[in-house]
Parts: structure tokens; sequence; C-alpha cells
């Protein structure tokens, strides 16, 4: 995926109630139930039928790393679709989302002058209105560089501009070499 749609997975998963499946067998028996077949979760794994109904009958318990990733992934992608669908909205309409990043952060105003990028270390609550842009350009199958230039204009807007109090002429913002990026609702 990408580092920004991931770290927005990642803060929907803290709101989960329970935890997901860990073991192979359990992982795999919940995808079968979920996809509804072991043959659509064979061909979505890119493993044989057979492999997935040997781990559903608990004869394989030790998948290798690249398909034990896989099937976390897959897991969790569908690991209590309410409970996420609850915290995206939450977050959108009256919480909003922290974001906690370490990245190259410059800006230019029309004047021509420009703040020269430097790396900085921000955690800034962006109001639900910027949760609900990222949500969606996420759900839509926005790639990593526009979710990217969505948390850039929520941070123009939020941290540079104050919500409009200073800065109200900048240009651009720019965010990029992404060393640590984390998100919380």
């Amino acid at each position: 995926m990408s580092l920004i749609g991931d770290g927005l997975n990642k803060a929907v998963q803290k709101a989960f109630t329970r935890p997901a499946p860990k073991s192979a067998g359990a992982q795999m028996r919940y995808l079968v139930k979920q996809v509804g077949g072991t043959k659509a979760v064979a061909q979505m794994l890119r493993v044989s039928q057979r492999t997935v109904e040997r781990y559903v009958k608990d004869q394989i318990k030790k998948p290798r790393p690249d398909l034990a990733a896989r099937i976390e992934r897959e897991v969790k992608a569908r690991w209590q679709p309410q409970i996420r669908a609850k915290a995206k909205a939450k977050a959108a309409s009256t919480g909003g989302i922290i974001i906690d990043t370490r990245a190259r952060l410059g800006y230019t105003a029309p004047i021509g002058s420009t703040d020269q990028d430097r790396i900085r270390h921000l955690t800034v609550a962006l109001p639900p209105v910027h949760a609900a842009r990222l949500f969606d350009a996420q759900e839509q199958g926005a790639s990593d560089a526009r979710l990217q230039e969505i948390a850039a204009e929520a941070l123009k807007e939020v941290y540079f501009q104050d919500g409009g109090r200073r800065a109200g002429s900048l240009d651009e913002v720019r965010f990029t070499d992404i060393e640590h990026l984390e998100f919380d609702l």
C-alpha cells in the first residue's frame, strides 16, 4: 500500500474491540468464512487451494514469512468492519485526527519568499474536515502522492496558517522525505 494509507489503517485498527485471530489456522478459517470459500482465498493469497485447506484443518501451522504477512494483512483489512466504519465516521465528523510526523517541510509565498525546506517534527491535531478528506481519498483508491498532497494542505491550513490567523498568502506547502508518520484518532 502506501505510507500514509498504512498509517491511516493502523490508526483505525487501534479502535478494534477484540484482537484479530493470531494463529495461521484461525486466520485462514476467518478468511474462508469472509471471502466465501477456499478457492477464492487461495487466489487472493496466491497459493493453492489445497494449501488453504491444510491451514484450515491445522495440518500446516507455520506459514513462510511472506505468506504470513499476506494473511495478516488480509485479515486486518476485513476485521471488525463496523468498528472501523464507526471510528472513521467519528474522526470525520467530530473527533478529527492527530498526525505525528518527522518530515521535510517548507512553503512558498506569492511574493517569491520561501522558507527553505527543513526537517521538522510536528504533532498536529487536524480538524474533522481534513480527516474526512483523507479517509474519502483513501477509500476512493487515491495514490500515496495524492494522500500526501491532502496531508500537506491540511498542515498548511492548521499549522502554517493557524486556521487563517497568520500567513494567509501561502501558495504551497511541501511535505516530502517522510521519516516518520503516525496517525491517531
